[in-house]
Parts: structure tokens; sequence; C-alpha cells
């Protein structure tokens, strides 16, 4: 029996990302948790894997804090049906952030994006 995550199976775009979902994956693919952010580049949407993680002892946020934080970010992406975007490419990676260098995904353009960004 291999370790499959529940996202690895045939899955649609309408089905959404859970905090769960995306943790588990982080945990299973580097054992660690990294933080996760979106960042806006003129009318473009990204999300970042940054080098930072939930585990260091330096990092600034309770895990309460983080999966909050997550949850924010996991509901626009699913928001702007970019669920399945996201899982192909957490499941395609293969290097890992580094200091100073986050992973980086840009988001396809979606008409609902402008709700999302100022």
């Amino acid at each position: 029996m291999t370790n499959r995550l529940p996202f690895q199976n045939e899955i649609h775009s309408s089905i959404p990302l859970t905090v769960d979902e995306v943790i588990a994956f982080l945990r299973m693919r580097w054992g660690v948790t990294y933080e996760l952010q979106l960042l806006v580049r003129g009318k473009n949407l990204y999300l970042q894997v940054m080098w930072r993680y939930l585990e260091q002892q330096s990092f600034p946020k309770t895990e309460i804090c983080y999966r909050s934080d997550l949850s924010e970010i996991i509901e626009i992406v699913n928001e702007i049906g970019q669920a399945q975007l996201v899982r192909e490419w957490l499941e395609t990676l293969t290097s890992r952030p580094r200091i100073g260098r986050a992973l980086t995904l840009q988001m396809k353009e979606v008409e609902r994006l402008k709700e999302f960004l100022l």
C-alpha cells in the first residue's frame, strides 16, 4: 500500500482545497509546513511557498495563526477556481524553498480575480 494523499486521486477542479489537505501535502513532501503567501503584482496573482516554516523555532506565528492565514489564502484560491491548478503544482514541485527564494505559481487569469485585488 502506498502513502497517497487525498488529492492524489483524480480530482475535479470544483472540489475545494482544505487547510488540512495542504498541510498534509507540505509535511509529506518536505517534512515541514512551509508558509504560503499570495503576492499581487500588477493585475497578476501568485501563490508562493516561502522558506520559513511552522516548526522553526524562530517562526513568528503560532499554529493557530498559521492555520488562520492559510485558510484565508485557500479561500481565495477556491473562490477564483484555482484549487486544481494549485494541487497539480504542489504535486509536481521538485525543488524546495531556500532562504530568499520562494517557489512561485502564477495563477491563471480569472475574471473574478478583480474582486480580490485592490
